[in-house]
């Protein structure tokens, strides 16, 4: 994994755009490797590279914390309801 405090957005124009939201993009850049992207406007584009085996590992725990964010998120909203 490689932080990049600065992507030129000419340098993805030829990378193919695998997933993006409003803000954030992940672009196969080759060779195994993808960039994710943090891609306001208001500031210099932001990322890191990360290699496809480490993709896989940041999704199992982005899905872990959501599920973990989601139960605390449950838990606060059933004591407001049991008041």
């Amino acid at each position: 994994m490689k932080l990049v405090e600065s992507i030129d957005r000419a340098t993805l124009g030829e990378s193919r755009l695998v997933a993006e939201s409003s803000e954030s993009a992940i672009f196969d850049v080759g060779q195994d490797t993808y960039a994710l992207v943090h891609r306001h406007e208001a500031v210099a584009w932001q990322g890191i590279m990360i290699s496809g085996d480490g993709l896989f590992r940041v999704a199992e725990l982005v899905a872990r914390a959501t599920r973990s964010l989601y139960r605390d998120v449950v838990s606060e909203l059933s004591k407001e309801r049991n008041r």
